[in-house]
């Protein structure tokens, strides 16, 4: 007999359905959504209406109907979300906790829908369904994390979450890739992610090959915890603040390559 087709795990939808909810009890009851996030360029209220906007932009992607948006660049995308925010006007509290929650579902119920090894066109190129599920849950607990600090309340990552995602950022890491930041370098990077994950990256030519088998020789080992590795692959936290609580660690033949392994990649 064939197989059923292979859906979308139940626990990385329920975890999307749970992000959106917590997103909109923070915004929902905001008098302003003027509020500036911190170490960003954006408000509470554009956060919020960035995240309706591309939850909508998800969902219709989850649905089979085309949705182009941006160039897969970090300059092409934040030109796709300036010139949608300028066109969504829209910056009451209520209404945009209502709208992230409102096509958070939409996306659901449609990725319930179709096997999760279906390839789409996504923002980030070609992806699986179930990928681009966890991307749709890396972007809301990024946005959501930054709208948090905003308001002075804990990021919403969990280390299981971040176990979720990480497929996400497998599949992405290598066509984020800055050039210039990789410049000459030959090196072998060990990534751990405590109780997570161990990933290797191989950097040469200008590229960046990423791995889930160990490399027994790497030049430098980057011990990390989960939601650390999160917040500082979404450029909401620092390297040196993590290494003075002891949440980052790096040793090998070559540790001093650790500061450059962040700049290798041009996060949208």
């Amino acid at each position: 007999m064939p197989q059923a087709p292979q859906r979308v795990g139940t626990e990385l939808l329920d975890q999307i359905a749970a992000v959106a909810k917590q997103i909109a009890e923070l915004i929902g009851p905001l008098p302003t959504t003027g509020i500036a996030i911190p170490g960003a360029s954006w408000t509470v209220g554009e956060a919020a209406a960035h995240l309706a906007l591309s939850n909508q932009l998800m969902a219709a992607i989850a649905g089979g109907r085309p949705s182009p948006y941006g160039d897969g660049t970090k300059a092409g995308l934040a030109d796709a979300n300036a010139q949608s925010l300028a066109e969504y006007t829209e910056r009451e509290a209520a209404v945009l906790a209502e709208q992230v929650t409102l096509h958070a579902e939409a996306f659901i119920q449609a990725a319930r829908l179709r096997p999760g090894t279906d390839v789409v066109d996504t923002p980030m190129g070609p992806l699986p369904l179930s990928v681009l599920s966890a991307y749709m849950l890396a972007h809301s607990l990024s946005h959501g994390s930054a709208i948090a600090s905003a308001l002075r309340q804990a990021p919403l990552v969990q280390p299981r979450q971040v176990e979720l995602v990480l497929p996400f950022i497998v599949a992405t890491m290598p066509r984020l890739v800055d050039r210039a930041g990789v410049g000459d370098l030959r090196a072998a990077f060990e990534l751990r992610i405590r109780g997570v994950a161990r990933l290797t990256a191989l950097v040469a030519d200008g590229a960046v090959t990423i791995s889930e088998q160990p490399q027994h020789r790497a030049d430098c080992v980057i011990s990390v915890d989960p939601v650390s590795f999160f917040l500082l692959a979404a450029g909401l936290t620092g390297q040196w603040s993590l290494v003075a609580r002891g949440k980052l660690r790096v040793w090998g033949r070559r540790p001093w390559l650790a500061p450059r392994f962040p700049r290798f990649f041009a996060i949208p």
